[in-house]
């Protein structure tokens, strides 16, 4: 049974997950942090980190403490960073606080912070407990986890097809399979992800926007793979006025084939990248790594099925957001085709399943 302690620390730091959230679409390639500090058993102040460049969690709930935090226990979702980045470090902040407790959720893994927060508290004589509510901690920077530990992206695929797997008809029209409180819902997810990634033919039968237009949120970096080079610039995602946030992909080969082509882009603001490619494939393995180095720690992955395909058949995918309509469709475009199973027993389960209910859609999440 969990002591009273220990629920109480639970307690808090649910409560500085819930606070982080608030930061969710804002704060990447940063983390999202909140912070709770209590006094005599009751909060005396809460923040979280709002937007990448500004003040970090514990940096704002000291501020907004309603009294003097010294002998105040601090709670915090991730160890509070001890090097200067944008802002200084908030251990420094913490210590001259004379605060005398910090309850962590989890270690932060990157390689400047990790384990070297909660050494210098120590060394300034600051009770420090790790680990409470730690896979809560994780889970909620899934993305940021893997991005600092793997250098690649945290890769989501939003399939939405009909109860027979088909994403879209022969001919490839595919709007609209789902309902509009799915397509809401995708509104939201493009908000809370760094980017969302699409294939030359989805780009050109769909000629999506890829942007939050029902929500309210930041607009995603648009990546499209085009290793031709061959879509026309009419297209939504060359001529709206969101093209600064449009990245295309292409091969070595067509970089130097279509110089002409590249300018014009370049000059619609659009920026033009190179993969490695075989055989007119590029490599989505490169793709990531690129847009890592952009800072980009996390892509939504809308399609077409192809591309869904080679994502899971080359283990690129962490999670699936797969919408299901109530419809029967026959002939069509399968969402995800050969992915290299030859047997029942080789099967990928999908794991920690939740299904959500959207109009008469439903919504199966998991992770990979």
């Amino acid at each position: 049974m969990p002591s009273q302690i220990e629920k109480r620390d639970e307690f808090y730091l649910a409560r500085c997950i819930q606070l982080a959230l608030k930061g969710k679409g804002y704060v990447s390639p940063n983390p999202m942090v909140g912070c709770v500090i209590v006094k005599d058993n009751k909060i005396i102040g809460e923040g979280y980190h709002a937007k990448y460049g500004e003040e970090h969690a514990e940096v704002n709930a000291i501020k907004n403490a309603t009294e003097s935090v010294e002998g105040a226990t601090l709670y915090v979702n991730l160890e509070p960073c001890v090097h200067y980045g944008k802002t200084p470090p908030c251990v420094d902040l913490i210590i001259e606080s004379k605060i005398k407790k910090v309850v962590i959720g989890t270690l932060d893994p990157n390689p400047l912070v990790n384990g070297k927060g909660v050494e210098k508290l120590k060394k300034a004589g600051i009770e420090v407990k790790v680990g409470v509510f730690e896979e809560e901690s994780k889970k909620l920077n899934e993305a940021f986890f893997k991005y600092i530990t793997q250098k690649i992206p945290f890769v989501a695929l939003k399939i939405a097809q009909t109860i027979d797997g088909k994403i879209a008809d022969i001919e490839g029209n595919s709007k609209w399979i789902t309902c509009e409180q799915s397509l809401h819902f995708v509104h939201q997810l493009r908000s809370e992800y760094d980017a969302v990634l699409i294939g030359s033919r989805t780009a050109r039968l769909d000629n999506p926007n890829l942007t939050v237009r029902l929500v309210e949120g930041r607009n995603p970096y648009r990546v499209i793979l085009d290793s031709a080079l061959s879509l026309p610039l009419e297209l939504n995602v060359f001529s709206d006025k969101f093209t600064d946030k449009t990245i295309v992909f292409t091969s070595v080969n067509s970089l130097k084939a279509k110089k002409e082509k590249i300018e014009k882009l370049n000059s619609l603001g659009i920026e033009v990248l190179t993969a490695k490619s075989m055989r007119r494939k590029l490599d989505l393995k490169d793709v990531l790594e690129k847009l890592a180095q952009k800072g980009i720690t996390s892509v939504l992955v809308e399609g077409g099925g192809k591309i869904f395909t080679e994502f899971i058949k080359q283990k690129l995918a962490d999670k699936v957001f797969v919408f299901i309509a109530p419809k029967i469709l026959g002939k069509g475009i399968q969402s995800i085709s050969d992915v290299g199973i030859k047997s029942i027993r080789d099967i990928i389960t999908l794991k920690e399943i939740s299904v959500q209910s959207f109009g008469d859609d439903v919504l199966i999440t998991g992770y990979l």
